[in-house]
């Protein structure tokens, strides 16, 4: 028999963003990882929303078999989580090459979702047994665990603070250190919630997110939630490579190189993108505004 819970929520800034926290109560009716009524923002939306298609830098090879959950890249080399009950790993990788120089396993029961590297940690996520997982980076040693409500998803951090979805239209921030949860954002199109969001990565102030099933990236500002750009990925692979593999998924920026790379669940190739604007439009008028 399920348990569900009901949310009392008050509204409190911290560090310079205005979260929504939240207490559980025991009911029924209600969604751990819904936001069935988007929350109300101090935050006036942008002017515009932009839009990006992409230019191919360079193309690397990807190990078709990993199925991609959280990828990073930092000192020189990438390091990709990769799920799927009994094929869960995390994975020191060449770039260049795209050999897997250093592996952990998961053990059957965990599927392994997103991953971040914080200092000389890496932490991972799973997906419903609602632990997560602290290594040590140099040698994939184990050396600590936490727990959270709900789904994990996507992983990343914005240097202080670990941001984390769930695959809804609401991001967690957590404690880098306790891993206490500190706050969510509703990411928000306008007046429209943007749900199933997936992988993260932040890079130089803005928030990256796949959204599972989608061919394109949500660019969204981590103040507010509104998302201030698009990214459509269409293409990247070939029609034969996009049958044989699965969604558009991975995120990685280079701060050193100011280089962005993606890849995608199962997918034999990792692309090096450069974003080329394509228009930008007014942002859509909320309700509030109309």
């Amino acid at each position: 028999m399920g348990v569900d819970l009901v949310q009392s929520c008050c509204i409190r800034r911290i560090g310079g963003r205005l979260f929504y926290l939240c207490s559980g109560l025991i009911a029924s009716g209600c969604c751990l990882t819904c936001a069935p009524v988007l929350p109300e923002t101090e935050y006036p939306p942008p002017d515009s929303i932009t839009y990006y298609g992409y230019e191919v830098v360079n193309t690397y090879p990807h190990d078709p078999a990993a199925f991609t959950q959280g990828l990073v890249f930092t000192n020189g080399f990438l390091y990709e989580g990769t799920g799927m009950h009994g094929a869960s790993t995390i994975r020191k990788v060449s770039l260049e090459t795209g050999e897997v120089m250093q592996k952990h396993s998961l053990t059957a029961s965990y599927f392994g979702e997103g991953i971040t590297v914080c200092g000389d940690k890496l932490i991972q996520l799973t997906w419903k047994s609602q632990i997560g997982f602290v290594y040590r980076l140099e040698t994939f040693e184990k050396t600590g665990d936490f727990g959270y409500l709900g789904e994990g998803w996507g992983l990343t951090h914005d240097g202080e603070t670990l941001i984390m979805s769930d695959g809804s239209a609401r991001i967690r921030f957590l404690d880098r250190d306790t891993f206490e949860q500190k706050g969510t954002l509703y990411v928000r199109f306008g007046d429209t919630p943007v749900k199933k969001i997936n992988e993260l990565e932040y890079a130089e102030g803005k928030l990256y997110a796949n959204i599972w099933r989608e061919n394109r990236i949500a660019i969204i500002d981590p103040e507010s939630g509104y998302v201030t750009g698009w990214i459509d990925l269409t293409g990247l692979l070939s029609p034969e490579e996009a049958r044989k593999a699965d969604v558009l998924n991975g995120i990685a920026w280079d701060a050193t190189g100011k280089r962005l790379f993606v890849t995608g669940k199962n997918w034999p190739k990792l692309f090096e993108i450069r974003l080329v604007e394509q228009r930008s439009e007014p942002y859509p008028l909320s309700r509030t505004q109309s």
